[in-house]
């Protein structure tokens, strides 16, 4: 493809502060709207706790990113550095084919989340309009992604501060109206429990690794980088955990139950009344709204950057008007699919696990080229092993309670490397990725 036909990549440099955006808009995104009741039901009244073990899974990955987007500030960011690690193969290329797919996974969940609260504001709830809500919330932003793709860069800042002004005034009227006892020691599931909150949980936190696909467009990315990265990390684990103990502590635990998949929507309503509920409500709309159009937007740009490398058809990497037309309505598509067919709690599920995995090997990347990116082996081992031992729990207790998700993910990975292996051999294709073949 000739180069003014790629899809067009932002000219003007940016601050830690501009990066650090990126990032807490990727993870104050639908997940905290769409995953709060189910933390609560896992972890009860230590639910705090869960989102800081969750957080701390993060901080590990984080620093792996800030090693490899120092050293490759591409926009291709994670699949660059599993190709420079460990060589464009059969093994990163399901890898990246994977984390296309878990992309696809977090709209699904995104959308599930509009639909919860959409349906808020109806008095007859019924599958239909569950499913007639979850299809407007795709489909809307697929035609802002066609007609104009700029829109939703454009929107996105005012969009992510909208959101955090939005929780710090549930934060702070919460406060006032807490029960501490709900919070005790005694109130907290088992230790287990909580590792496992926290895992289902994790997907919350997707977002950060989105600052590795500006790094390129970041000014002195050495120094830069890190701050962005690090600060946007660590505002998010304050943030949710103050969400967390308010959730738990202003809201008694039968109605969170009852009301599970808008619960951060019943957390405002003990110090907001029902126009905080209803504040909250269309404030969800609008933050998973924005999350779908934005995780649209990046993922037909991931799949033509893999198909461009020959690991997905030729037929994704044609633009139009520098957009990856086709790409959005492959994107679309197969989210419409998984939205419509699998539960919210199991596409949290395989939110989750699909970047545990991807980001384990982030780590394992880093560690594997530790003297080259100027990494510390122990701290990049601690996060392989953080993700790996954080997957097996999520994945032991899926296995027991919902192991349909479970099947679900399996045939996810293997999907995507099964399509790896087949996909070349059934077309000829030569591959295009500048790595491939490389060893790492």
């Amino acid at each position: 493809m000739n180069s003014d036909n790629s899809p067009a990549e932002p000219a003007a440099k940016i601050g830690p502060a501009s990066a650090a955006l990126i990032g807490v808009g990727g993870m104050v995104g639908g997940g905290i709207f769409a995953v709060l009741g189910t933390a609560v039901s896992l972890a009860g009244g230590g639910t705090p706790v869960a989102f800081v073990i969750a957080g701390a899974v993060a901080l590990l990955t984080c620093y792996a990113y800030v090693k490899l987007s120092c050293r490759y500030p591409e926009s291709g960011g994670t699949a660059v550095y599993l190709d420079q690690a460990f060589g464009a193969n059969l093994f990163t290329g399901g890898l990246n084919l994977t984390l296309w797919l878990s992309y696809l996974v977090t709209i699904a969940l995104y959308a599930s989340a509009f639909a919860s609260y959409g349906a808020t504001f109806f008095h007859e709830k019924s599958d239909w309009l569950r499913h007639v809500l979850i299809s407007v919330a795709i489909l809307l932003p697929m035609a802002i992604n066609l007609v104009n793709a700029s829109l939703v860069s454009k929107s996105e800042s005012y969009i992510v501060i909208g959101k955090l002004v939005l929780l710090g005034i549930v934060v702070g009227g919460g406060m006032f109206h807490l029960d501490g006892a709900r919070l005790q020691p005694s109130e907290w599931k088992g230790a287990g429990a909580l590792v496992v909150g926290g895992m289902v949980i994790f997907v919350a936190y997707e977002g950060f690794e989105l600052i590795a696909n500006a790094a390129g467009d970041v000014r002195d990315p050495k120094k830069n980088l890190p701050r962005a990265f690090y600060g946007c990390v660590l505002f998010v684990i304050a943030l949710y955990v103050l969400v967390a103990v308010v959730t738990v502590g202003a809201v008694p635990a039968d109605v969170i139950a009852r009301e599970k998949d808008y619960a951060l929507a019943a957390a405002a309503r003990p110090s907001l009344g029902h126009a905080g509920f209803v504040l909250v409500a269309v404030s969800a709309l609008m933050a998973t709204f924005s999350a779908i159009n934005a995780t649209i937007y990046g993922n037909a740009r991931l799949g033509y950057s893999l198909a461009k490398d020959g690991e997905l058809p030729e037929k994704l990497d044609h633009v139009r008007r520098k957009n990856p037309f086709d790409g959005v309505l492959v994107t679309v598509a197969l989210s419409l699919i998984l939205a419509n067919t699998v539960d919210l709690n199991a596409i949290a599920i395989l939110g989750s696990a699909g970047f545990l995995l991807i980001f384990a090997m982030v780590c394992a990347a880093a560690f594997k080229i530790a003297t080259d990116i100027g990494a510390s082996r122990i701290l990049a081992g601690s996060g392989v092993t953080a993700c790996l031992g954080a997957l097996v729990a999520l994945l032991g207790h899926t296995a027991n309670e919902d192991p349909k998700a479970l099947a679900i993910f399996g045939g996810m990975l293997a999907a995507a490397f099964l399509f790896e292996w087949l996909y070349p051999k059934l077309t000829k294709r030569p591959a295009q990725n500048p790595h491939r073949g490389e060893t790492g």
